[in-house]
C-alpha cells in the first residue's frame, strides 16, 4: 500500500465568517450580549438569541432580493442589533459595508454611490443624516432602522424597522456554503487626501486575521473575559473583536454611543468588564473622570489603545489604576490589527519605568503580519532602533487592490506601502515615528511631531495636543 505526499488530506473547510456565530449560538448560547440604549437603558440578550435573530434577518433580506455580492450598509453605533445586522449581512453572501457617521455628507454620499449599496441598517439617532445622504444616493432601495423608526423620518426610499423588515420569518436559513474568497466586508478609508478608499476584506482575510488577533500576545482573549469595544463597529472592522468575542464565547458589553467617562465607568462597573478597547482620546477622558471622581475599584484589567500613537501619560496613569495598557497598531488596509506590545521577558522583567520606551511604542508583529523598513535607495534597513525608513507590509489581512481600483497597491513581493516611518529595534518593537507626510524638518534633523506631543502631554495642564509643522527659514 503506498501513501501519497503529494497533496494534503484533510478536510475542505472553508473559512467563512458565519461560522464565528454558529460557534457561539452552540457551545456559548447563554454567554450575554449587553447593549446600551440611551442613557441609561440596557438591553440584555445572547449569543444564541443573536444567532436566531441573525438569521431571520438573512432570511428577510433574501426575501428583498439580496443576493452574493450585494452591498448592504448600515450606519449605527455598537449594539447588538447592529451585531445581527453584520451576520445576516455576510452570512448569505452579501457584503456589509460600514458607513462611519463622522465623515462629511459629501463623502458620505460619494462612499454610498462608489459602493452601490442596496439597503441601509440604521440607528434612529442618525436618521436626518441618513436623509441628507439619501436625496443623492440612487442605487439605495430601503432604510431599516435597527431601533426604532424616528419621527422626523421623511424619505423618498421605503423606511422601516428592524422588527417590522424581519418579522414573521423563521429562524431555518442556511449560511456559508460559498468560497472563503468572497468578499464579507468593505470599509472605506478617511479620504484626508482625496476622495475615500474601500478596502474589500473577504471571509478567509477576516478568519484569519480574527485568529491573529486572538494570540495570546495580541488581545488575547478568552471565555474569562468581559470585552467591552469603546471602538465602534464602522471604525476598520471593529479591530475584529464583534468576531474575536463570539468566538472565545466572551462576554460582550456595547457601549452604543456613550463613551463619555460616566457612562463607559457604570457599564465596566455593573457589567465586570475585564478587558475594553479603544482611541487614546476615549481614554483620556475616562482617566480624567476616575481623577476627579476617584471611585473605589474597578474590574477592569488591561485596556487596549490603538487607532493614533498611546501618549505615556495615559499608560502612566492607567498602572497608577492596577490597569495593564496594551498598545496596538495597525489600519483600515490591515483588517486593522498590525502589531501589539507584548513585552518579551528581557523586558518584562525590568523595573516599571524602565519598561516605558517599549510600552509606549506600536509593538511586535505577529504571525500573519510581516514587516520591512526601506531606505531612500529602496534598500532593506537593519531591526536595529536606529535605522529609520517606510514602513511596508503584507500578510492574508493586508489590501492588495482598492476596492474598483485598477491597478494593485503592493510591490512586486506583495508588500502594502503603510505611508508611516518607523524604526524596528531588535526585539521586533515596531515605533511608528510619523506618518511620512508629517515628518518635520528642521536644520537638516527629521523630527517626530509624535515625540513632540508625547513630550507635552507629560505636562500637568495639558489634556490634548496636536503638533503641526509650518514652513520656517530654517
Amino acid at each position: 500500500m503506498s501513501e501519497s505526499f503529494g497533496a494534503g488530506s484533510m478536510q475542505s473547510w472553508p473559512l467563512t465568517t458565519d461560522k464565528f456565530l454558529d460557534h457561539a449560538a452552540k457551545w456559548h448560547a447563554n454567554r450575554e450580549v449587553i447593549s446600551r440604549t440611551g442613557a441609561h437603558g440596557i438591553e440584555r440578550t445572547n449569543y444564541g438569541a443573536v444567532h436566531a435573530a441573525a438569521k431571520r434577518l438573512s432570511n428577510a433580506l433574501r426575501g428583498h432580493g439580496i443576493r452574493q455580492g450585494d452591498r448592504v450598509a448600515t450606519l449605527a453605533m455598537n449594539s447588538a442589533a447592529h451585531l445581527q445586522a453584520w451576520y445576516a449581512i455576510t452570512g448569505i453572501g452579501g457584503i456589509c459595508h460600514t458607513l462611519n457617521p463622522r465623515l462629511s455628507v459629501d463623502q458620505l454620499i460619494y462612499i454610498v454611490n462608489h459602493a452601490e449599496d442596496r439597503l441601509i441598517f440604521a440607528d434612529a439617532a442618525f436618521g436626518p443624516l441618513v436623509c441628507r445622504v439619501l436625496q443623492h444616493a440612487p442605487s439605495v432601495e430601503r432604510v431599516v432602522y435597527l431601533d426604532r423608526y424616528p419621527a422626523d423620518a421623511d424619505l423618498d426610499v421605503p423606511a422601516v424597522d428592524l422588527s417590522e423588515f424581519a418579522g414573521g420569518q423563521g429562524t431555518s436559513c442556511d449560511w456559508g456554503g460559498f468560497d472563503e474568497g468572497l468578499a464579507a466586508g468593505l470599509c472605506y478609508t478617511s479620504g484626508t487626501t482625496g476622495n475615500p478608499k474601500g478596502v474589500l476584506y473577504s471571509h478567509r482575510s477576516n478568519f484569519l486575521h480574527t485568529l491573529t488577533t486572538l494570540q495570546a500576545d495580541v488581545f488575547g482573549f478568552s471565555v474569562r473575559d468581559v470585552i467591552l469595544p469603546a471602538v465602534p463597529m464602522y471604525h476598520a472592522n471593529a479591530w475584529a473583536i464583534t468576531f474575536s468575542a463570539p468566538v472565545v464565547g466572551a462576554k460582550l458589553v456595547l457601549p452604543g454611543a456613550a463613551l463619555h467617562g460616566a457612562a463607559l465607568h457604570e457599564l465596566i462597573v455593573s457589567e465586570g468588564v475585564t478587558v475594553a478597547a479603544g482611541v487614546p482620546t476615549v481614554w483620556l477622558g475616562y482617566v480624567e473622570w476616575l481623577a476627579q471622581q476617584a471611585p473605589e475599584s474597578t474590574t477592569l484589567k488591561r485596556v487596549v489603545v490603538g487607532g493614533a500613537a498611546c501618549p505615556e501619560r495615559l499608560v502612566r496613569e492607567f498602572d497608577a489604576l492596577g490597569i495593564d495598557v496594551v498598545h496596538a497598531w495597525g489600519m483600515t488596509e490591515m483588517s486593522p490589527v498590525g502589531g501589539a506590545c507584548s513585552l518579551p521577558p528581557e523586558i518584562a522583567g525590568l523595573p516599571r519605568d524602565q519598561q516605558m520606551p517599549w510600552r509606549i511604542k506600536q509593538g511586535r508583529s505577529p504571525c500573519g503580519v510581516d514587516l520591512k523598513l526601506l531606505g531612500p535607495a529602496q534598500d532593506t534597513l537593519p531591526h536595529d532602533g536606529k535605522a529609520v525608513g517606510r514602513l511596508l507590509v503584507r500578510g492574508p489581512g493586508v489590501v492588495a487592490r482598492y476596492y474598483r481600483g485598477d491597478r494593485d497597491v503592493v510591490d512586486e513581493e506583495g508588500y502594502f506601502d503603510t505611508g508611516d516611518i518607523a524604526t524596528i529595534d531588535p526585539f521586533g518593537f515596531l515605533r511608528i515615528t510619523d506618518r511620512a507626510k508629517d515628518m518635520i524638518k528642521s536644520g537638516g534633523e527629521w523630527i517626530s511631531s509624535i515625540d513632540i506631543e508625547n513630550a507635552v502631554l507629560l505636562h500637568d495642564d495639558v489634556a490634548l495636543a496636536a503638533v503641526v509643522g509650518r514652513p520656517h527659514p530654517k
